[in-house]
């Protein structure tokens, strides 16, 4: 039973991992000449977080399916951009740069050793691991991700916060529902409906032709949420210009499916982890290990000082 004054972090981890790889000068390497500045930048990204929102629990979420055939199914554009190949069985290979497709398995093992728990579920995206932990926390929740389509679990009776970085993760846009209020018009709930109308070129979204952000927060605020936006296409009373209801007559069958694609699922089968966050960590000798081998000397013990604090 987790104590009421806990805070679960949760880490959309390849979201991270990609801007400290961005971030971080590739001329960061190990011994052996192998880039290792994804690593390095995570180790800091995740020291800073501990030390500036003290979570007394935190996962690293994964992306075991980046792209999951059932999205594609409903959607097939659904990040069809990013693939690099595609495979017979198992998920498609994502298009990641050369050097940083390297550094996944070391930064998995790093994240092993200190004991920080690590989840991915196969068939699932990491925005799903982390919607399920979200929906079954029993206290309140910091999101750590780059990727919006997370502002939909924002939930203040819950607790349940975005923390989205602005530069590196010093600076972060803390995003709750008067945030969201200011910005976009809706609230976490909200912000599916926006999202899937006005469409998300970046996952291959394809939305309703013509109906961009400020005039989905606009048909949102007239006619509630998205049924009702549809309702009101086949109600000729209903405050629509011809295009708008043209357009989204012709879009009802994207509309059918896109709110299944664009939600996050709340019940991926998670394993038992304990997502407590060590003190220590779990593997010493192989920490010490790591760290040698990948020059990871300053990061790894400035993120072991923390932890032990």
């Amino acid at each position: 039973m987790r104590g009421v004054t806990g805070r679960l972090m949760l880490l959309d981890t390849a979201s991270l991992y990609f801007r400290a790889y961005f971030g971080v000068p590739e001329s960061v390497k190990a011994p052996d000449g192998t880039p290792v500045n994804a690593v390095r930048g995570l180790l800091e990204f995740i020291d800073r977080l501990v030390k500036d929102h003290r979570p007394t629990e935190l996962v690293a979420c994964m992306d075991a399916d980046w792209r999951p055939q059932w999205r594609v199914d409903l959607i097939p554009s659904y990040k069809a951009h990013r693939v690099a190949e595609e495979r017979a069985t198992g998920p498609d290979e994502e298009e990641v740069p050369d050097t940083l497709s390297p550094q996944v398995p070391i930064i998995e093992d790093v994240l092993d050793a200190l004991g920080i728990a690590r989840v991915g579920v196969a068939g699932y995206e990491a925005d799903d691991v982390i919607g399920t932990f979200t929906a079954r926390a029993g206290t309140p929740v910091d999101i750590v991700t780059g990727d919006r389509d997370l502002y939909q679990l924002v939930d203040d009776g819950r607790g349940v916060r975005v923390l989205y970085p602005l530069k590196g993760v010093g600076t972060l846009q803390l995003t709750d529902e008067a945030w969201l209020r200011e910005k976009y018009g809706v609230d976490g709930r909200g912000y599916v409906d926006l999202a899937l109308l006005r469409g998300d070129p970046s996952d291959g979204l394809p939305g309703v032709p013509g109906i961009g952000e400020k005039t989905a927060a606009k048909l949102l605020d007239a006619f509630g949420d998205l049924a009702g936006i549809m309702a009101a296409v086949d109600d000729p009373k209903a405050k629509l210009t011809p295009s708008q209801r043209k357009r989204l007559d012709e879009s009802r069958s994207y509309v059918a499916v896109a709110p299944k694609v664009v939600r996050v699922a709340d019940d991926v089968p998670l394993p038992d982890v304990d997502p407590a966050l060590p003190h220590a960590p779990r593997d010493p000798e192989a920490v010490r290990e790591l760290a040698a081998r990948w020059g990871l000397g300053g990061s790894m013990q400035r993120l072991l000082t923390t932890l032990a604090a």
